[in-house]
């Protein structure tokens, strides 16, 4: 999660569980994690509590969900659709893509 959008939650930094954790950005580059935040996550209809690394840097994006959030909580992306495929209960929904999240 970007910085910006970390401020826009209202949070600050003594909200932030310090870490020592470094990230690799897009083009390679390392640089070290702001720190974590646990936050309620709403898509659709499904409401999870999710952690997200905030950094201090700039994407086209407002929050990144990998491959781990995907598969602890049964989606499919279908980035060609640009939509995402979630079960909730016996029951599948498709929520349309969007450019606040990006699925990678």
């Amino acid at each position: 999660m970007p910085y910006v959008m970390y401020q826009k939650l209202g949070k600050g930094e003594q909200d932030l569980t310090k870490t020592d954790m470094m990230l690799k950005d897009f083009e390679g580059n390392v640089s070290p994690v702001k720190g974590s935040v646990c936050v309620e996550l709403t898509i659709d209809s499904k409401t999870l509590l999710t952690t997200f690394f905030v950094i201090n840097g700039k994407g086209a994006y407002n929050l990144l969900l990998g491959r781990d959030w995907i598969l602890a909580n049964c989606c499919i992306p279908f980035t060609m659709h640009q939509c995402l495929v979630q079960w909730v209960g016996d029951k599948i929904e498709v929520v349309p893509g969007d450019s606040s999240y990006i699925i990678a």
